[in-house]
């Protein structure tokens, strides 16, 4: 399957996402340019769970965040931007643009922490936003279950256009990472996709959400705050510092 578009517009202008789209694919042409030399570059800003797990300094902690801002071939940039922007401009919208740039780093970085937790003794570098982008996937999911995603599905020598469920398109596609996941524990070194990372990313991005869902925040200010001013008028004074 391959998505397409979602059927929800964006009330507003995803500002963080284009800046985050364009960030990664500026620093891919950068990559591009240092030709072989761009191993040296992945070693030193991907993430290298044996080094994370033995870190000296806070400095050695910086490729959790820069890990996420690097890819390592076409493919591999424009399928994960391809996704973030299907998926990130919704998600920005609910959540506001500081609020979601917080909430896509938090998530890459737990994304990378679960992938390096499963893999300690790893020396090969991890890179990519696909576990941040998984988190953004995660916050999609419950906050926008019944959206129709526009997906081609080949089919023998034909290709069909289709609407899916938001819900029944991303849990198809994490139960595949979730199996591929599983594999690749139990045959070490047979796959170059760290699918834990993906896994670690999604339910990163479940669990908090709620925490970075504006809509919710206001909701819950309004409904009792504000209720709690309404009826206790003398109990919610202004605190002064």
């Amino acid at each position: 399957m391959f998505p397409l578009i979602d059927t929800i517009p964006a009330r507003r202008t995803p500002w963080m996402t284009y800046g985050l789209i364009t960030v990664n694919v500026l620093i891919f042409f950068y990559e591009l340019s240092l030709g072989n030399a761009v191993r040296d570059l992945f070693m030193q800003w991907g993430v290298i769970p044996q080094q994370i797990w033995h870190a000296q300094s806070p400095a050695d902690y910086l490729p959790l965040f820069t890990h996420m801002f690097l890819h390592g071939g076409w493919g591999h940039l424009l399928s994960n931007m391809w996704a973030l922007w299907i998926f990130g401009d919704n998600v920005e919208d609910r959540m506001g643009h500081v609020r979601y740039l917080i909430f896509y780093l938090t998530t890459g970085v737990g994304a990378a922490l679960v992938h390096s937790g499963l893999h300690p003794l790893a020396a090969v570098p991890s890179v990519g936003a696909s576990g941040a982008i998984s988190g953004v996937m995660g916050a999609y999911l419950l906050m926008f279950p019944y959206s129709r995603i526009i997906t081609i599905l080949p089919l023998l020598f034909y290709a069909y256009m289709m609407a899916i469920p938001a819900y029944f398109y991303i849990g198809i596609w994490f139960l595949g990472q979730l199996w591929s996941g599983i594999l690749s524990l139990t045959l070490s070194g047979a796959s170059q996709i760290a699918f834990w990372a993906h896994i670690g990313g999604f339910v990163a991005g479940l669990g908090l959400s709620r925490i970075f869902d504006q809509r919710r925040v206001r909701s819950y200010y309004h409904r009792y705050v504000m209720r709690r001013r309404d009826v206790y008028p003398h109990q919610t004074r202004t605190l002064k510092y």
